[in-house]
């Protein structure tokens, strides 16, 4: 079984189900894990490049998998699949998949951008998925990693009596908690920003946000 790295065990703890679908899966780590861990009974890989479509299909070889070449969703029939994982993607990436072919996708959704998380969180609240849960796992930097279900209408419980704007770059969730990495985090983001004698108005909102998240501690 392929060892993963702290990013994609805490993506595949977010994971139980019957059959689960993953986009862009490179070398189909997270597939073999999940099988043989009993966590899914069948696996589908989704390369849109062949170099990782022949690694996902040499790792995923014998098992209750398949992999397909594709592009994001598009090589999925709607309701094909229980969940969704899409991982190591800019969110405009992902945001852009989950919305060309959105019939496709499933109720449950794992995401884990490596950049702007607040795209993802803001795809989310626009279609009706809520946030069912969220953690940061250690890397490179802080990967986010969320997890949605899709309920249709109604504000999304996670936002209630939290800051908005914070909530969205930061995730509802991991604020409430309080969680170390992101105190961390924000910590050694205010240094940083605080050095420039001007920012851009999105680094002036990011910089308040922090600020008032790190008066809370």
């Amino acid at each position: 079984m392929p060892k993963l790295d702290e990013r994609l065990k805490t993506v595949a703890r977010q994971i139980r189900t019957t059959t689960h679908v993953d986009v862009g899966s490179d070398h189909g780590h997270l597939l073999v894990a999940l099988l043989k861990s009993g966590r899914i009974k069948r696996g589908i890989a989704i390369e849109n490049k062949h170099q990782p479509f022949e690694n996902s299909s040499r790792a995923l070889r014998g098992l209750s998998a398949e992999v397909r070449l594709g592009t994001g969703l598009a090589a999925l029939s709607p309701a094909e699949a229980d969940s969704l994982s899409i991982c190591g993607m800019g969110a405009e990436s992902i945001v852009e998949i989950l919305t060309a072919t959105p019939r496709a996708v499933p109720r449950r959704v794992i995401l884990q951008p490596n950049r702007q998380p607040e795209l993802v969180r803001q795809w989310a609240l626009q279609h009706g998925f809520h946030l069912q849960d969220e953690r940061l796992a250690k890397g490179h930097w802080s990967y986010h990693v969320m997890a949605f279900q899709h309920v249709g209408e109604g504000l999304d419980s996670a936002y209630e009596n939290i800051d908005r704007a914070a909530a969205l770059l930061f995730g509802p969730l991991i604020i409430r908690r309080r969680d170390p990495l992101l105190m961390t985090q924000l910590r050694a983001e205010e240094n940083y920003l605080s050095r420039f004698p001007r920012l851009a108005p999105s680094g002036v909102e990011r910089l308040s946000a922090i600020r008032q998240l790190l008066a809370m501690v």
